[in-house]
């Protein structure tokens, strides 16, 4: 299995905040479907104020640039992306990749 973990940061409005959450209590099943599908095994999206926290675990062949790619190509997921780009305060129309970055590991027990 491997793991990645992303950030991201929301638009500073508590209305769109609450909203961003609540989407999110109901992802559209084509979505998770289309997750599934690629490799991602477990998604994990923790909140503090307006900085959002992602945990990634993906199959072991999982590659980070061509999966993503592929899922951005899946049924509804470009439609997803748009109407969730309005909380995150980014171009609806900009991939993933450019919202959610990429982070470092710097310490594992």
């Amino acid at each position: 299995m491997k793991r990645y973990c992303q950030t991201l940061e929301l638009v500073d409005d508590e209305e769109m905040i609450r909203r961003y959450c609540e989407v999110h209590q109901n992802v559209w099943p084509e979505v998770i479907a289309g997750q599934r599908e690629v490799g991602i095994i477990d998604m994990q999206i923790y909140r503090h104020g307006r900085k959002l926290f992602m945990i990634c675990d993906t199959v072991d062949d999982f590659d980070w640039e061509r999966d993503m790619a592929r899922l951005a190509s899946l049924p509804r997921q470009a439609e997803w992306e748009a109407y969730v780009a309005q909380f995150q305060g980014c171009d609806p129309s900009a991939p993933s990749s450019s919202k959610w970055q990429l982070m470092e590991l710097i310490f594992k027990q």
